[in-house]
């Protein structure tokens, strides 16, 4: 049965219509996971002699700060791990059994690259420890405690993905022991520390995680086995239906319509829901350039980096996929008599206005300098001027449709990446940082501030003429765009 399942997650993979796209993108991942595996194999190896070097005992130092590796794994796959996507729907009418689909779903889980990745540095570093004369059994025994923290976490995560309060929850939780640590005022180190060494210590106390991790697996089975259902878990809630007038932005015209949509479409949906929450996120972005903390960001280059981010969280996250926002119905409303300026001038004052308040809202970097919130002034001037429109230019190059029910792939998706957005990047970030530099080795660091906001002030100065060049392109676009949002892998 498992061998019918892998057949057709290789004919989709082969038969969808970003293949080549895809394939391109597998061999940079490919590339790329062979980098982590040689880094994390490095630290399994080295950490032993790098810890002893520095006078600690090796296997207390890992287990006493290991609470932070366990978190950390947590959260990077709470952001970057994708959860398997297996076409319950046609399956459902085929004859296999639906626990066999829900084993199929939760093992694609348990092999995910951000599990296996950890296996090369307990094992190496186990090898380590068995050959500077620790007892194998001990060793062998916190080896498995550990890989069982690692898919305690796997689980954990699949649960998250459906459970919006429970993330809040867990999240209030670490930033709160988090704080507590920072200010001094209670250290979680010695106890979570005291419960990694025992793994070492105890030889029966590996079998707690051990347990756990299989307790959250039957969990996480009966879980989604009860909802694998059309009429239940897999049919769409229905919700009291509220209507909204937003009368108020009837002084924008025709354009009107099309904010309305866009505004209801952000407040209503998970997906875009969280573009709203990430540009909230992105405004602390600059705390990792502006405070000096990192010495390698500690540059006025770096900085101006910072002020785009700074200031372009919901440009970033919803502006580059427009028109995907509205892939679930695009077709249908290219039927219909709708401008194109219309339709991508609303997308532009939302981006730009969401710029705007991210600008003034970024006031409070005045505290680390006039020079820090330059940067993030200049930045925001040159996302509404210059950005708000590539944004939109790159958009007509991702054909990637957008589930507003999941607010996965919050940051993008694989088969959004292609040559022409690739090439598209560039000026959003590299030409600002450019034009700083051209100012900033000429006439000083106020001249390439200056040329930044010059930048932003000519985008707004040709706005017409850059919307007819992207109208063209939509345009040009729009009956392979439309394919795209029918393709369904």
């Amino acid at each position: 049965m498992i061998k019918h399942f892998i057949n057709l997650e290789w004919k989709s993979f082969f038969r969808s219509a970003a293949f080549q796209t895809n394939l391109v993108l597998k061999i940079f991942m490919a590339l790329g996971a062979l980098y982590f595996i040689g880094i994390f194999t490095l630290a399994g190896v080295g950490a032993y002699f790098g810890l002893e070097k520095a006078g600690l005992e090796p296997l207390e130092t890992i287990n006493r700060f290991m609470i932070y590796y366990v978190v950390l794994d947590l959260v990077i796959k709470y952001m970057l791990q994708k959860m398997p996507v297996v076409n319950i729907k046609p399956l459902l009418l085929l004859p296999f059994k639906k626990a066999k689909i829900v084993d199929f779903a939760l093992g694609k889980t348990m092999l995910s690259f951000f599990n296996i990745v950890h296996a090369f540095f307990f094992i190496p570093f186990s090898v380590v420890l068995i050959g500077q004369g620790y007892d194998p059994v001990h060793v062998i025994t916190w080896h498995l405690g550990m890989l069982a923290m690692i898919y305690i976490n796997n689980f954990i995560n699949v649960f998250l993905n459906d459970a919006m309060p429970l993330v809040i929850g867990l999240a209030s939780v670490i930033i709160g022991i988090g704080a507590l640590q920072y200010y001094g005022i209670f250290d979680v180190t010695p106890y979570t520390g005291a419960y990694f060494q025992g793994l070492f210590e105890q030889l029966w106390m590996f079998a707690i995680p051990v347990v756990l991790a299989l307790v959250l697996y039957k969990v996480a089975h009966a879980y989604f086995l009860k909802r694998l259902y059309l009429d239940q878990g897999l049919s769409a809630k229905a919700k009291e239906a509220t209507t909204e007038n937003l009368d108020w932005l009837d002084r924008f015209g025709k354009t009107a319509l099309f904010l309305k949509n866009d505004i209801k479409l952000i407040k209503r949906n998970k997906r875009s829901k969280t573009t709203v929450i990430m540009s909230v996120v992105f405004l602390f972005y600059g705390l990792l350039f502006f405070t000096g903390g990192i010495e390698s960001y500690d540059n006025p280059f770096m900085k101006i980096f910072a002020g785009i981010f700074v200031t372009g969280g919901f440009l970033f996250s919803f502006g580059q996929f427009v028109p995907s926002w509205d892939s679930s119905y695009y077709p249908l409303m290219m039927t219909q008599n709708i401008s194109y300026e219309e339709y991508l001038k609303s997308k532009w004052m939302l981006v730009v206005i969401a710029a705007g308040i991210s600008t003034i809202l970024g006031l409070g970097y005045l505290y680390f300098g006039w020079e820090a919130y330059a940067a993030v002034f200049v930045g925001g001037i040159y996302n509404m001027g210059v950005n708000g429109h590539v944004v939109l230019w790159g958009g007509a190059y991702i054909k990637t449709p957008i589930d507003l029910t999941s607010n996965k792939k919050a940051f993008g998706d694989s088969s959004s990446f292609n040559v022409k957005t690739l090439l598209i990047t560039m000026p959003k970030l590299l030409l600002p940082i450019a034009l700083y530099a051209i100012g900033h080795f000429t006439l000083g660091p106020v001249f390439g501030y200056a040329l930044v906001a010059l930048a932003g002030v000519a985008g707004f100065a040709f706005r017409d003429f850059m919307f007819k060049k992207i109208i063209g392109i939509y345009k040009a676009e729009k009956y392979k765009t439309i394919a795209a949002y029918k393709q369904k892998n």
